[in-house]
């Protein structure tokens, strides 16, 4: 699993381990959780483009989450078959 390290709001940087990367429709989202907590949380973003063709990660809905919810548990009840 790819690792990643982004920055919280004032500077300070944090691991996450990337779980999965799938697509809805037109969109992509990333799956991921913190890399240092013991029962992580899953959070669901998604993947927008700039102008400059960088991928940046956006907060969604509750309806999108939603459903990128049950992609995501589909994605890794396959997984484990």
């Amino acid at each position: 699993m790819q690792r990643q390290l982004f920055y919280d709001e004032e500077g300070n940087a944090v691991e996450f381990i990337i779980k999965a990367k799938f697509s809805i429709d037109d969109y992509d989202y990333v799956a991921m959780v913190p890399a240092d907590d013991i029962e992580p949380l899953v959070y669901i973003l998604r993947v927008d483009v700039d102008d400059a063709g960088n991928e940046l990660l956006a907060g969604i809905d509750d309806d999108e989450l939603e459903e990128a919810i049950e992609v995501y548990e589909e994605l890794m009840k396959d997984k484990l078959q």
